[in-house]
């Protein structure tokens, strides 16, 4: 079993958490001035890539709060986790430093 640590609640076994997609996605400021395709790869098209991912997390059943990660996709290891709405930490190079 995965520990993630919650920024607020410390350190708890996965099955308390929810996947909550990539991280740092900026919302268009006007949707309207888009194109059908610049929409549809807004909310569509996520980057998949194999290493080093930020991610959004909900600590479902603890605080009920999101935050971010950098998880190592490979390995499943999370290399830091932070407060939603803080920058992304230099979390080393691909494949993490541990």
């Amino acid at each position: 079993m995965l520990i993630i640590d919650c920024p607020w609640c410390g350190a708890r076994p996965e099955v308390e958490f929810a996947y909550g997609g990539e991280a740092h996605i900026a919302r268009p400021s006007d949707p309207s001035a888009l194109s059908d395709q610049e929409w549809a790869d807004f909310l569509y098209n996520r980057t998949n890539p194999k290493g080093l991912h930020a991610e959004r997390w909900r600590h479902l059943h603890g605080c009920g709060r999101y935050f971010n990660a950098v998880r190592d996709t490979v390995s499943d290891f999370f290399v830091v986790t932070y407060k939603a709405g803080e920058p992304r930490p230099d979390a080393g190079t691909e494949g993490g430093d541990r």
